[in-house]
């Protein structure tokens, strides 16, 4: 492939997955012109404004950061309150400054990764060749926020990074790359986010170049097996123990980070534990104890039966304000007996 000319790229992004694609185009033959990062937020006990990963990133290669509450010019509200009119009118300003500094620094295509804020037609139709989307997923399976999540919880046996064209829509633009990337069974979200970080940097510096050279051919989306991946909400990660415990160990490896949640029976009213590292031990149909009866205790792990006469494995644990822990280390010092249950989110 004949090289194109180096490309004068902007980059979107905020969480550490974004990160990772930053760093690869900063050392690639491409010009990053400018970084767009959501403002800096409060994060720990101290709620210390803290910059995100892809700030940091950029901060440290001394580029330009430009970090708008919203690139979206918000009309007033009929019963806007005076301190939402001050709001709205600093965010509004922002974004006009924004803007002002993207058409200024004319790039050629701006690449976006988890950014976490609405980007308006204005903003898409600004760079030259328009705006590249690193998404995780093979889309059309698992548009939206968190498709790492959702394909594990799902039992897909794969998923991937798409090179994606965007447009108004969500997540519904033409692909111009797609990299498969097989789910293990031992796979969590945060190792399956890893490797995807790993596979997106290495294909949008491979898509840049193809696009500098003319080469980047587009294909729409299909129109069928269209999915969306929803944002995880705290209130679903709860465990339900009459789920196999095939679907159980799929729960608590889509939710790890933050941890899948669950509670001792009797105990109901108290912090949640959090369990991580799931094994299905047993899917027989042979098991009969009670869903969410722990039937065995031990160095190796927390065996607890589920629905449909099964046995999921739990290889560590965390107690609320403590640190998450290996099974045997955690039943030193809180044991666990035979008998004891667990109850559902729901009970």
């Amino acid at each position: 492939m004949e090289a194109g000319r180096p490309l004068r790229v902007v980059y979107a992004g905020t969480p550490v997955f974004a990160a990772q694609a930053l760093d690869a185009l900063i050392g690639s033959r491409h010009e990053v012109v400018a970084v767009l990062s959501q403002p800096d937020r409060p994060a720990g006990r101290g709620q210390k404004l803290l910059p995100s990963a892809v700030k940091q990133r950029a901060l440290a290669a001394n580029l330009p950061v430009l970090q708008p509450e919203s690139l979206r010019i918000r009309p007033a509200a009929a019963d806007e309150t005076e301190e939402r009119r001050l709001r709205r009118e600093a965010a509004n300003q922002g974004a006009e400054e924004a803007m002002a500094a993207l058409r200024a620094l004319q790039p050629d295509v701006m690449v976006v990764a988890a950014y976490g804020l609405l980007l308006p037609q204005s903003v898409l139709d600004l760079p030259r060749l328009g705006c590249l989307n690193i998404h995780a997923s093979l889309l059309p399976r698992w548009r939206g926020a968190a498709p790492i999540q959702r394909a594990i919880e799902a039992g897909d046996a794969e998923t991937g990074i798409c090179i994606m064209q965007m447009e108004a829509g969500l997540d519904t633009g033409p692909v111009g790359a797609r990299h498969v990337v097989p789910i293990l069974e031992t796979d969590t979200a945060s190792t399956l986010h890893d490797r995807l970080a790993d596979v997106g940097a290495q294909a949008i510096v491979a898509a840049l170049d193809e696009l500098s050279a003319g080469q980047l051919v587009f294909e729409p989306q299909a129109q069928a097996g269209v999915t969306y991946a929803a944002k995880v909400d705290k209130k679903e990660l709860g465990i339900d123990w009459t789920r196999t415990a095939v679907e159980v160990s799929r729960h608590i490896r889509a939710f790890d980070p933050p941890g899948a949640v669950t509670w001792l029976e009797g105990h109901r009213d108290e912090p949640p534990l959090r369990v991580f590292q799931s094994q299905v031990l047993r899917n027989d149909g042979n098991a009969t104890d009670a869903p969410g009866t722990i039937v065995a205790a031990g160095p190796d792990g927390v065996d607890v039966a589920c629905g449909q006469g099964s046995i999921v494995r739990l290889a560590a644990l965390q107690r609320a304000g403590g640190r998450r822990q290996p099974a045997d280390a955690f039943l030193r010092g809180h044991p666990l007996s035979p008998g004891v249950r667990f109850i559902s989110a729901d009970a």
